[in-house]
Parts: structure tokens; sequence; C-alpha cells
């Protein structure tokens, strides 16, 4: 197990450029099953989901090839299925939340795939019974093998059909949706989620030959067609880190551009931070927050406490909810921190009650958070990462304390965020990898 050893209390001044989106990343490399021609994608960022997703994608027969930083061509001509009757395919898929979106492509393709019970952060239950449901109302059967906690699917006799996802589900609906576009038919898929990176995952598809509709909407409509073929796809920069780097920003007093943002596929993140009073300037896609001394909490037009809660798109996304909350420690005023979507994700508080913050855990979903105004600094302790996000927010709170802080298990934030000791040590941070 890894650590971080950071001596807090630096203000950072410089320029950050995000990594490719994560969560776009994990959906879009499953996507390279469905077709036997070349697929390029770039901006694909190296951390260690991505890296390991990419790597059980080689062990199941798909070619790859790097072409630069970031850019890879990919060919699954082949695609070796005794390979999952393997115990490394059964360690390395498990290990991964993002494997299950492979039995989307596989079904689609092949009419048959199989996938283990997959990992992630513990942040709460987080049923996969919407993948199968949609699966199912395809025409495709399943059996989940709870000896060695497989699931297989088979989908030989599948038709287009009408499909209504009991959960806003970004992986569900992106799974259903890859196992639909060569399934013959129409298939439409109500409730869908509408992230950008199932915008993104719908515009590669039809960049391949596939026909949906909708995009960006919650009712997407696909017409089956018989094969796809290759492509070319660029990423978008990774919405999380952008809204991360903006909380590192208030909390350590510091001047930081983040360039290339594509702030329009930002929706209300920009305008949630500002709600917390922290300042940004646009300057064409890059985002500028200046050095503030103090930033103070809105609060509702009766003077009510604000309330910052997590939605489906084009709600706040719930992975910047652990940000959202450890960047309220030194603000003004008070805030109701409402995690909606997973009932365990709050519990990294207690590490930022242990450092200083006034924080009160109302119950798993809520926590008020009463702003410190820099009155006093926070102050260096030893914690563990829970999750990749809460990891961060941790990294964040350690980067503004007095003191050491010693962050262990970071390869949880290694997980989600690329080689990010070395970034902000670039821009003045001072992290020891231990």
């Amino acid at each position: 197990m890894s650590s971080f050893k950071i001596t807090g209390g630096k203000k950072l001044k410089g320029e950050l450029t995000p990594q490719g989106a994560k969560n776009e990343a994990l959906q879009i490399l499953c996507a390279v099953l469905l077709t036997k021609e070349a697929v390029i994608i770039n901006n694909i960022p190296s951390i260690r989901d991505v890296n390991k997703l990419m790597e059980l994608l080689e062990d199941m027969g798909v070619k790859r090839t790097k072409l630069g930083e970031g850019s890879y061509k990919f060919e699954a001509s082949e695609v070796h299925f005794d390979y999952f009757e393997t115990d490394s395919y059964k360690e390395k898929a498990s290990s991964l939340r993002g494997s299950i979106m492979l039995l989307g492509p596989m079904l689609g393709r092949f009419a048959k795939g199989k996938a283990p019970r997959p990992g992630g952060d513990k942040i709460g239950r987080r049923p996969l019974d919407t993948h199968f449901v949609g699966f199912t109302k395809l025409g495709a059967t399943f059996e989940y093998e709870a000896g060695d906690a497989f699931y297989t699917v088979e989908g030989s006799k599948m038709e287009g059909a009408y499909v209504w996802m009991d959960e806003i589900s970004v992986t569900g609906t992106a799974n259903v949706l890859m196992a639909a576009v060569m399934t013959k038919g129409t298939t439409t898929i109500y409730n869908a989620a509408c992230e950008p990176y199932l915008q993104q995952l719908c515009k590669m598809l039809n960049s391949m030959g596939a026909k949906i509709s909708g995009v960006g909407s919650n009712l997407l409509t696909i017409e089956g067609v018989e094969e796809l073929g290759g492509c070319e796809h660029t990423m978008l920069p990774d919405m999380i880190e952008i809204g991360s780097f903006i909380g590192l920003a208030a909390m350590t007093k510091s001047e930081i551009t983040i360039k290339d943002c594509k702030i329009k596929e930002l929706g209300i993140i920009p305008d949630t931070f500002r709600k917390l009073g922290i300042q940004m300037e646009f300057r064409g896609d890059d985002i500028h927050i200046p050095a503030q001394e103090n930033y103070e909490i809105n609060t509702l037009i009766d003077g009510s406490i604000l309330t910052i809660y997590d939605a489906p798109w084009p709600g706040f996304t719930p992975d910047l909810i652990s940000i959202i909350l450890v960047t309220a420690i030194q603000a003004k005023g008070t805030l109701l921190v409402h995690q909606k979507m997973f009932e365990s994700r709050l519990f990294f508080v207690d590490k930022l009650i242990d450092m200083g913050a006034q924080i009160i855990l109302c119950d798993p979903h809520r926590a008020t958070v009463v702003g410190l105004n820099r009155h006093h600094n926070l102050r260096g302790i030893r914690m563990t990462s829970p999750d990749i996000r809460a990891g961060v927010a941790l990294l964040i709170a350690a980067l503004s304390a007095d003191g050491t802080s010693i962050i262990d298990n970071i390869e949880q934030i290694d997980r989600g965020y690329q080689f990010i000791d070395e970034r902000l040590n670039a821009i003045g941070a001072n992290i020891v990898r231990l």
C-alpha cells in the first residue's frame, strides 16, 4: 500500500490541464468490441482503472497499438471466449467496476458474454439489476452463478424493444445501448441517463454506423444495424478533475488556470462552485480561478441555509459532492450537503473533523458544514483514502492544512487521477509518494 506525504499550507500557482474523462473512457473502451475494424481513441487518461481495462481487453484478444501520448488503436477482429473461463479473467474483471460494460457489446456483436461481479468504490449499494432487466427486455437471458459470482448472458433471440430504465444509471444505459445497436428492429430506451459521457458514447457509435437518435435526452431511439465499422474518437476532459481543481484553488488560496475545459460540457458545475462564493473567469475554454483570501456561501432568497445535492444529469454530479463538502470547510457561512445517490459516500468526514473542520454528519446522506472562514487552519493528520473522490477531497484538505499529513491507500486516488502528485508539485505543492 502506497501513501502520500503532504506538507500543507503552500499557495499554488500555474496551469493545470485536465486528463481525459475517466467515466467516458470506461464506456468507450468497452465499445471497441462492437467492431472488427480499427478504432482510434485519443485523450485516454493514464490511470489505474483505465489501464487495467485496456490490459483486460488485450487478454481477451483485442490488439492495442500506442500511437502517441494518450492515443491508441484497438482492433477486436478476434475475441478469445475461452479466456472468460480462466481465473485470470475473473480476478482482473472483478477488480473493475467498469468491466460490467463488457457484457453489452459482447451481447450486441456475439450474442453471448460472461463477466464476474465487478468491484469499484465502496460508496453504498450499487445494484446491477437495471443492466440485466434491460438485456432481458431485448430478449436476452442471463444466469447468475452465486458460487463463483459470474453473470452469463445469451442473446441469440434478441429483438428491438421498449426498455424502461428503472434507475437512471449511466453504466446501465451504456450497457443496454451497446447491446441494442446491432439488435434487429427498433429499441427505445426511456429514462436513459444523458450525461456527457453517454452522449460521447452515442456520438462514437453513430460515427461507427449506428443509428441512435435523441442523444442528450432521456429518450434514446436505436435502429439496429447489421454491423459497425471503425472510427476515430477524442474523449472530453474530465469534468470531475476540473471541479476538483476549482475546489483546490479556493481551499489553498491559489491562482490556478485550468486549460481546455470544454466549458459547454460542464453543465452546472461552475455555477455550483460559484454558490460557495468562488470567483472564476472563463477565458475561451480555460477557467481562471484567482487567489481568494475569503469566499462566502450563498444563502437562499429568504436567508435560509443553502443545500447542494446530487442528481442525474443535468443535475450536479455525485462525483463532486465530496469536493464541494471539503471546499466549504474554509468558506464563510453554512452549507447542507445532501448526497442522495449513495449512502456511504460521506463517511470520510470523520477524518476532516479530526483535522479541525466543523462538520455535523446528520445521517448517511447529509452533512452540515459550518465554514471556518480562515479563522483557523486545518491541521495535518494521518488518514486513509476510502474511495477515489473522498481521497482527492482529503488531499485538498491536506494541501490547505498546517503541518504534514499522510494519506494511506492512495491506490484509490490513482484509480481516477493521472499523476496527480507530479502535476500538483509542478505548480508549487509538496507531495511525496511513499
